[in-house]
């Protein structure tokens, strides 16, 4: 075969197959895209999550937050297993001797415990600060924060007082700190928006102190009202921090009186 054939075959047009082979071998194979490792900016996934949830908080302060609502129960269950320690080991037979009202016994008990919680509340936010969480709190924002804290304390001592005062063991005591203390953080809002809860456990939810308590904490420290908006259903934000702020009034009020009935009972005992 001489030279000028050669030339022929080769300026004859190629099938599309080798065409197309030749093409993939001249351009560079790029690996497959990995969405595991795509790079997405940090306020789009903040936005995705905000979206899940419903809620106008990122979850990291939403979880955060929600962690205040673990933390003031366990805080004033323990502070009740002190009592029940102090009535057996302690100095309480000699404080019942003193001339002082029984009921300055478990306000100042309430004292300690509320001290004792603030200063646990302040070190966990001061932890998530140090994390990079943002709070949006301003001066109005703080005070429906530490009013609501302040009155769920109160309220929670006052269960914890009065399960301490109708419990003669320590031991039979700590059998029930978590279906009191843990519980109720599961249904309330703490992890997840109680909006997301099947129907019944939703409006179970909003009957719950913890429920109100951590929409105010929110509220005020991300002025998020979605927690709010979900017990309420109403439109003025206002007005549905103050309902909820009067829920946990009360509760505080209730728990505080029976507290101090319970204990005086038991000391006559």
């Amino acid at each position: 075969m001489n030279s000028k054939q050669k030339e022929t075959r080769n300026d004859r047009p190629q099938p599309r197959s080798r065409l197309a082979a030749t093409a993939s071998r001249k351009q560079p194979v790029r690996p497959p895209c990995d969405p595991g490792r795509a790079k997405v900016p940090a306020k789009h996934t903040d936005a995705a999550r905000e979206q899940a949830l419903h809620t106008g908080a990122a979850y990291e302060a939403f979880v955060a937050t929600g962690t205040v609502g673990l933390l003031i129960p366990l805080n004033t269950m323990f502070a009740g297993l002190g009592v029940i320690v102090d009535r057996e080991n302690g100095a309480q037979r000699e404080l019942l001797a003193a001339p002082i009202p029984r009921a300055f016994l478990v306000l100042g008990n309430l004292a300690v415990a509320s001290a004792i919680t603030a200063l646990q509340v302040a070190v966990l936010i001061a932890v998530a600060v140090a994390r990079g969480i943002h709070f949006e709190a301003s001066g109005t924002g703080i005070v429906w924060f530490v009013a609501g804290a302040a009155l769920f304390t109160i309220g929670m001592y006052g269960a914890a007082e009065t399960l301490a005062s109708r419990v003669p063991k320590a031991e039979e005591y700590i059998a029930r700190v978590p279906a009191i203390a843990i519980v109720p953080w599961f249904l309330a809002g703490s992890l997840f928006p109680i909006s997301a809860l099947p129907g019944f456990l939703e409006w179970f939810a909003r009957f719950l102190p913890l429920t109100h308590g951590l929409a105010l904490v929110r509220y005020g420290l991300l002025g998020d009202s979605t927690g709010l908006h979900n017990i309420w259903k109403l439109h003025d934000t206002t007005a549905m921090a103050s309902l909820s702020l009067l829920v946990v009034a009360v509760f505080a009020a209730a728990l505080t009186m029976v507290s101090i009935r319970a204990f005086s009972r038991s000391a006559v005992h």
